[in-house]
């Protein structure tokens, strides 16, 4: 497998891929995979791809050397009566990012986080928030990017980046 992929924007026929790696994010263990259809019914989980390409939506697709998409990350506004996991308040977008397995630890995820961030800022968004499981290890990553916990439970927490 070759490491080199690229990056383009994500456009509203890309809102399947987006649920494949909904489904990716949910399942960042090795063991313990969530069901597919699972993640997909999941009324919080739907509120992050249903209607994909709404205003204000804008995401990154990482794509390998062969064209094949390989991981994304995205953002929407949620409103407060329906928020996701990582919302923290009206206007500030909620990012999630999902990367096939074969090619985490390769750079995708970073890439994809720092191409979206920049978008964000470049749109005028003062923070972006996402939530993610405690013993998840991409919250290094998350930390190593600037966002920081906000607030949390026992499983799960939420990560802020000011981003102006």
């Amino acid at each position: 497998m070759s490491s080199a992929f690229v990056l383009r924007p994500a456009t509203q026929p890309d809102g399947a891929f987006l649920g494949d790696m909904l489904v990716e994010a949910a399942n960042w263990q090795i063991t313990g995979a969530r069901p597919r259809h699972e993640v997909l019914t999941s009324e919080v989980q739907l509120r992050y791809v249903t209607g994909w390409m709404r205003p204000g939506d804008t995401g990154v697709i990482a794509e390998s050397s062969s064209g094949e998409a390989i991981g994304a990350a995205w953002y929407r506004t949620l409103p407060r009566n329906e928020p996701g996991f990582g919302y923290v308040d009206i206007g500030v977008p909620e990012l999630i990012i999902g990367v096939r397995p074969i090619w985490r630890a390769h750079g995708v995820g970073r890439a994809l986080l720092r191409s979206l961030t920049a978008t964000a800022q470049a749109a005028g968004y003062a923070r972006l928030s996402l939530s993610v499981e405690r013993e998840n290890y991409a919250t290094t990553l998350y930390r190593s990017e600037g966002f920081a916990i906000t607030e949390g439970d026992a499983t799960r927490v939420t990560m802020v980046k000011r981003l102006r």
